[in-house]
């Protein structure tokens, strides 16, 4: 069996870790965070680009080849709160966690979910768990079709199914400075000042090394919305 990929968490949160409020963002208008998280989980990793390629991977949604693309894996809730028009996530392979989805999922399997496939008609893929998609993407490493980075984007369920397992390896976090109302938190809080925890926030140096690009210094303001870019990454 071919080993499960790693796995990076994708998320925006409140200095209390909320993360949404009645099935939605409890922030509007990020646009410049949206297009952010657009960027990171499209870049391929660099070890995967042709010698051709440039450093900057200026299309970041590209594939080598037409075959290889990062994977964004979601929840059913997550996957319905995008809108239909955006919908799947393009320039990546879209798997949605579903429990009335087929055990097995496969490339042949691939459909929309809801039957909605968005403009593209590609669909989705459907799993019954999150581990029946991490063996669906290992596979297809080792085939034709290969899979670059793997990114948990929500919600708060697969989030914690994705930090009980060990390929869980790094946080990518919107740390949103701005107080909101949220119902909704993700399963760690990830503050080095609360002792240890498991996780260590990385240097800017190293976080724009791995995402690929300059990340933006500091605080950001947007919407009249306060936030700021880390990550984080496990201590083994």
């Amino acid at each position: 069996m071919p080993p499960l990929p790693d796995l990076t968490l994708i998320v925006a949160a409140t200095q209390q870790m909320g993360i949404g409020r009645n099935g939605t963002l409890p922030w509007t208008g990020l646009r410049k965070e949206m297009a952010y998280f657009a960027r990171v989980t499209k870049r391929l990793p660099r070890a995967s680009l042709p010698p051709s390629t440039t450093s900057t991977n200026s299309n970041p949604g590209s594939t080598v080849g037409g075959q290889l693309q990062n994977a964004v894996i979601m929840g059913r809730k997550t996957w319905e709160s995008i809108p239909e028009r955006f919908r799947p996530l393009p320039g990546r392979v879209n798997v949605v966690i579903s429990r009335s989805a087929s055990s097995s999922p496969s490339a042949s399997s691939t459909t929309p979910a809801g039957g909605e496939g968005g403009d593209d008609g590609k669909g989705v893929v459907m799993a019954g768990s999150l581990e029946e998609a991490l063996r669906y993407l290992g596979d297809k490493r080792e085939g034709e079709q290969g899979v670059g980075r793997v990114f948990v984007i929500g919600g708060a369920q697969i989030y914690r199914a994705a930090l009980g397992l060990r390929e869980a390896r790094r946080v990518l976090l919107t740390r949103v400075r701005s107080e909101f109302e949220c119902d909704t938190f993700f399963p760690v809080k990830l503050d080095e000042r609360d002792g240890e925890t498991g996780w260590r926030q990385s240097g800017q140096a190293e976080m724009d090394a791995w995402v690929g690009e300059e990340v933006p210094r500091g605080v950001q303001a947007e919407a009249g919305t306060e936030y700021e870019f880390e990550m984080w990454e496990r201590v083994d």
